[in-house]
């Protein structure tokens, strides 16, 4: 993960130790090349499919998994909601919705479906909401600050395989917007307040954040145009997300809780709305997906595919997915509106026609669906680069793309001679079960890195992506070399060495939970690389009020015109620098 917090000596040990037990091959430099795919080494997902693009409140944009590198023994999980978020948006900033699910699943077993579900419910509160259309009306010290007019709890619960619910937490505390440095001049301290301990050992954070994705996505116009000299500008500086960050032991999440024999998992989110429903599409060679489309989209726990197809029904038989399901009629019922594992996989892998369909299927129904497993044998993004620069697009089928994408790196997989992250690694895998699925997987047995690459296995650390991914993993980069063929030749291809010439995120990650950087304050249009903060979005109040509200002097105002200024004039000199 982050290079400021070294693994221990005696953890890399004991990591060792548990590849070795558990049969484990580590990729040697020969193979550390291979077996990378767009549906593992890809970009984030923001507003991926048309449905979900209406829907920010319960679109999952990235999902991250990585061994915590200052506490070994754990695993933190990230994901990320609401693409976007112009700091700057205010009255009513960034909530979670009250009226929605929003879940971490864990495939411990490799059958495609959950083991364990972490499901987070948020509720609203107002301190005054007839006589006031603030957010907050002076400063926020604390999260318990009668001047945080709204603000937000929530109820986490984990359910196990067999459709067990537990609750961890109750009225835990949700950290609001940072409405700005005025409001709240010391947000790394509400941060802190959100920070909550779990019964059972691990801590959970849900709030806002620095989106740590990046990437130039001027990549969706035409691949920049043809001109490559045009990438370097990253597309999410300075927007925000809502986090929920999740740190627990491994054994809570390793099959039969042994980490030492089982430690390979899957990992993927998503996102339940009450009532909501997708329809699935209609038509010539659609077969595959209709099957699994969405007269209801699962459960609360994701079980995918229509409520009353078959296919629905013995997920929710078996007992595997999150909360159980309510009682069917009406709009009682949840469903599955959203899900996110590797990332860009239903943004450019899967086609227009089957994406919003695709958003509500459970993992273990995915190799069923050809039209998308098609794409992934044949992939399109190779003949767009061909078309548009004339890198040859390697030869298909990709069979070893189909291995990676849906059953995880191991020799018995498929064309990839290399053991890593598959579930079928575990000691106590029923291999008759094993269900091919698209899934984040990490193999919780390799720890964090001492010198952490950004272009992961790719650059020969194992600990990075497709291994998990780390909050600094250049997804981007890696899936331009892996779709053009250096997963396959153990090469860079030449042409497109430089990738999109965004290699680290707009705010470094930090080195403790829950990694992820704090909000930014500034206008979207202010940031800059040299001035984080933009020309006022730091803000001047704070220190003097009257009747509730800031004042702010005009020599403060004044100062804050010209620093606006400044920031614009040197933005506007960068970009005609590279023009």
């Amino acid at each position: 993960m982050q290079s400021s917090h070294p693994p221990r000596r005696t953890a890399a040990r004991a990591a060792e130790r548990s590849l070795a037990t558990a049969g484990l091959l580590a990729l040697v430099s020969s193979v550390v090349l291979t077996g990378l795919t767009p549906g593992v080494s890809s970009a984030s997902s923001h507003r991926e499919a048309p449905l979900i693009a209406g829907d920010p409140k319960a679109d999952n944009t990235d999902v991250y998994a990585f061994t915590s590198p200052d506490n070994p023994d754990t695993v933190t999980l990230v994901a990320n909601w609401i693409p976007f978020e112009e700091p700057n948006g205010g009255p009513n900033f960034y909530p979670f919705a009250n009226d929605a699910h929003y879940n971490i699943k864990i495939d411990a077993d490799g059958d495609g479906k959950a083991d364990t579900t972490y499901t987070w419910s948020f509720t609203d509160h107002y301190r005054d909401e007839a006589n006031q259309f603030l957010y907050n009306t002076g400063v926020v010290k604390s999260l318990d600050d009668t001047t945080l007019n709204f603000r937000q709890t929530y109820t986490l619960t984990v359910t196990d395989a067999d459709g067990n619910t537990k609750t961890l937490l109750k009225d835990a505390p949700a950290a609001p917007s940072n409405v700005g440095k005025a409001s709240m001049p010391d947000y790394a301290s509400l941060r802190k307040e959100a920070t909550v301990a779990l019964p059972d050992g691990g801590q959970t954070y849900a709030g806002q954040a620095s989106d740590p994705f990046f990437l130039d996505l001027r990549v969706f116009d035409l691949l920049y145009g043809g001109n490559l000299k045009e990438t370097g500008h990253n597309t999410l500086a300075g927007y925000n997300v809502n986090t929920i960050a999740l740190q627990v032991p491994k054994s809570a999440l390793a099959l039969k809780g042994d980490a030492t024999r089982n430690p390979v998992i899957g990992v993927w989110s998503t996102t339940d709305r009450q009532g909501a429903a997708v329809a699935a599409p209609s038509g010539k060679g659609d077969e595959g997906m209709a099957s699994h489309g969405a007269e209801g989209a699962g459960g609360a726990g994701g079980a995918g595919g229509a409520g009353e197809t078959a296919g629905a029904a013995d997920s929710q038989d078996e007992g595997k997915g999150g909360p159980p399901m309510p009682d069917k009629g009406g709009e009682t019922g949840w469903h599955q509106v959203s899900r996110l594992g590797n990332p860009l996989v239903n943004e450019v892998v899967v086609p227009l026609k089957y994406k919003d369909a695709f958003n509500t299927l459970n993992p273990d129904q995915d190799h069923t669906v050809q039209p998308v497993v098609d794409k992934v044998l044949d992939p399109i993004v190779p003949k767009l680069i061909q078309s548009i620069y004339g890198v040859p697009a390697p030869a298909t089928p990709r069979k070893d793309l189909a291995e990676i994408f849906l059953s995880g790196i191991c020799k018995a997989c498929g064309p990839v001679q290399a053991d890593l992250n598959s579930q079928l690694l575990n000691a106590d895998v029923d291999k008759a079960k094993f269900t091919p699925s698209e899934e984040l997987r990490l193999n919780m047995a390799v720890a964090p890195s001492a010198n952490p690459n950004r272009l992961g296995v790719l650059g020969q650390d194992l600990a990075g992506f497709p291994n998990g991914r780390r909050l600094n993993d250049d997804v981007v980069d890696i899936e331009l070399q892996a779709l053009e063929g250096a997963a396959e030749t153990g090469k860079i291809v030449p042409a497109l060495a430089a990738g999109d010439a965004v290699d680290t995120p707009y705010r470094q990650p930090g080195s403790t939970f829950p990694y992820v950087a704090l909000p930014n304050t500034a206008a979207v249009n202010q940031a800059d690389s040299l001035h984080p903060d933009g020309g006022v979005g730091a803000g001047f109040g704070g220190t003097a009020f009257h009747g509730g509200f800031p004042a702010v002097s005009v020599t403060a105002l004044g100062g804050g015109a010209l620093l606006a200024t400044a920031g614009l004039l040197a933005l506007r000199r960068r970009r005609a620098d590279r023009v």
